[in-house]
């Protein structure tokens, strides 16, 4: 810790919220009184647990840290960046500084909710004040309810009343320039390197942070075809929040109805990993989808994994997701659905591969779209629908561009057959359902 000051401060802490435009635990920091030091903590719980040391979303997040320190020193300010345990970070701080005030924005998973929790302990025991605020999502937790009172579990009519109570206040950015002569100035020293902390750069084109106007005109015909590039790729900015998720819910507004339905997803997902927990758990979201009697097969889930299931919608989306980190939405449903019903493996295993290969891996939207697509989430269209890859692939790849990029062999004799027949799937699939579903209801 370079910092060395007598004088009261305010701690900024950043998370999962990148960026000094329309940082809304930032703005309100800021505006406290008291000088502001930011701070990022590279947290070991999480780290500890990364078995790829080239993982690029490390490499971008420490990226983003070491262009916010620039933007930082152009105001004569700087940012604490340590690499430990979040607990140990914060008892170092606390006797080491004088803090008045610590502020944060609001992290809805369960891990960070017990991390948070026990900083507030710690900061409690001192005296210091510990505020978080709304900022990742445009609703949380229980600010849209049904006409009971009740959470909405299904999203028609969540999205209905959230565009409901939209308004220009909920859009608004938070005006954070106008108070950067409130940060602390000071230089710091040094920041942990990615070496120091065990892992290697990844040299990585990363998606731009700006969605365009154009692609978001085109976005409701063209999103589905995964061979074209009319898909935003902001999902690791907003995983991470480099981008202002009232920029883009403004924007989507005024130009794309579909592309707004999309950030409203986001929105509910968010809002049922708030309310019903149980889901961040990996429990099914409808009880009644845990009795069902998963098989596992090693070499049926490994063929899944690196692409080689003989149905090539599916294993270009497994490949790509491999080679890049991404795999285009309209894939990813296909992709899942096959795992958990055509091959009745646990959804809980292809969950979990996701979230070590995607770039944009956020917890609420992977779990509701694996429960989505395994039929044990919140939908209102049950087990029975079952996607059929060779269909998928007639309708949204029709040219086969995408498959021929991703899957080279295909139509060679080096392309295997398909693992599973279509129909014999299916049926085992129904069954395995309507068993489980009876056991549960008897």
């Amino acid at each position: 810790m370079a910092l060395k000051t007598k004088d009261k401060i305010a701690i900024f802490w950043f998370r999962r919220d990148l960026r000094l435009h329309d940082n809304a635990g930032l703005y309100y920091a800021l505006r406290s009184g008291y000088p502001v030091v930011p701070l990022f903590i590279f947290d070991r719980n999480i780290l500890d647990e990364l078995e790829d040391k080239k993982d690029a979303r490390l490499t971008f997040i420490h990226q983003m840290i070491s262009d916010i320190r620039l933007e930082l020193k152009e105001k004569k300010a700087d940012m604490l960046v340590e690499y430990d345990f979040p607990a140990k970070v914060w008892e170092r701080l606390v006797d080491a500084y004088d803090i008045a005030e610590v502020y944060t924005n609001t992290d809805y998973e369960p891990y960070a909710i017990d991390r948070d929790r026990e900083v507030y302990r710690i900061l409690k025991k001192k005296g210091i004040v510990f505020k978080t605020c709304k900022d990742q999502v445009i609703f949380e937790k229980q600010e849209i309810l049904s006409g009971q009172g009740t959470p909405y579990t299904v999203f028609t009519p969540y999205s209905r009343a959230w565009k409901e109570k939209l308004n220009d206040f909920y859009l608004k950015s938070y005006p954070t320039k106008k108070y950067f002569k409130h940060f602390h100035p000071w230089n710091a020293a040094t920041s942990p390197s990615l070496q120091e902390m065990g892992f290697e750069k990844v040299e990585y084109d990363f998606p731009a942070v700006d969605v365009s106007n154009a692609l978001l005109k085109d976005y409701a015909k063209e999103r589905d075809f995964p061979a074209k590039e009319a898909t935003s790729r902001i999902g690791i900015h907003l995983r991470f929040g480099t981008v202002s998720i009232r920029d883009l819910a403004r924007q989507a507004r005024e130009h794309s109805d579909t592309f707004l339905n999309e950030l409203i997803w986001r929105d509910f997902y968010q809002q049922i990993l708030s309310n019903f927990p149980h889901v961040g758990k990996s429990e099914a979201f409808r009880k009644a989808y845990d009795f069902i009697k998963w098989r596992y097969d090693k070499a049926d889930f490994e063929k899944w994994c690196a692409g080689k299931t003989g149905y090539p919608l599916v294993d270009a989306g497994m490949r790509q997701l491999n080679a890049i980190g991404f795999m285009h939405n309209r894939v990813r449903m296909v992709t899942a659905s096959f795992l958990s019903k055509h091959l009745l493996i646990d959804w809980r295993l292809g969950e979990a591969y996701f979230a070590q290969k995607l770039l944009d891996y956020d917890l609420a939207a992977n779990n509701g779209g694996w429960q989505w697509a395994a039929g044990s989430g919140t939908d209102a269209a049950p087990y029975f629908r079952i996607f059929n890859p060779a269909s998928q692939a007639e309708k949204f790849d029709p040219k086969m561009e995408y498959i021929k990029k991703w899957v080279p062999e295909f139509g060679t004799a080096d392309y295997p057959e398909p693992m599973v027949d279509h129909k014999e799937a299916r049926e085992r699939c129904l069954k395995a359902y309507k068993d489980a579903l009876d056991k549960a209801g008897s």
